[in-house]
């Protein structure tokens, strides 16, 4: 049901030219997002614990394959310049956690070992993306470092 609701979403907006997009709509959709992968995470966090080799496993492949391939495709056969293609790879390797939350709740497969370990395998991309993008894109420099010293 979420997959049709985003589909709806695309096509109505996109087009048959419907933007009812208000302060209020915003705040929902922002606010929805982040109640479901807080819900998600809190769920998932023993299990991901006990479930570590083979939710790890998927993890890195779910974000390396896709941010390496598209990375490559961008840079190499595109011909985009090396941070363009980097950020595409970014882009087009994050996993939304809200959404196959969502998934698997209605399909009855939270409950289940295989739906744990998938969804305890969506918390390793969030994590990487973050740690990803403030590696390729940050700039290294002293207040960076006084940043991390308060850490």
């Amino acid at each position: 049901m979420a997959l049709v609701e985003i589909l709806v979403g695309v096509i109505a907006g996109n087009f048959l030219g419907i933007h009812a997009t208000t302060d209020w709509i915003n705040f929902l959709a922002l606010l929805g997002s982040g109640v479901l992968t807080f819900l998600a995470a809190r769920k998932l966090i023993a299990f991901a614990e006990s479930e570590l080799r083979a939710s790890g496993l998927i993890g890195v492949l779910s974000f390396g394959v896709p941010f390496v391939s598209v990375w490559l495709f961008a840079q190499f056969v595109l011909g985009w310049p090396l941070q363009q293609a980097q950020i595409a790879g970014v882009a087009l390797s994050t996993t939304s956690v809200a959404v196959v939350y969502a998934v698997m709740i209605e399909g009855g497969y939270s409950d289940t070992s295989m739906g744990k370990t998938i969804l305890a395998a969506c918390l390793l991309p969030i994590s990487a993306q973050s740690w990803r993008s403030g590696f390729l894109f940050a700039n290294f420099n002293i207040w960076l470092l006084s940043l991390l010293s308060l850490c």
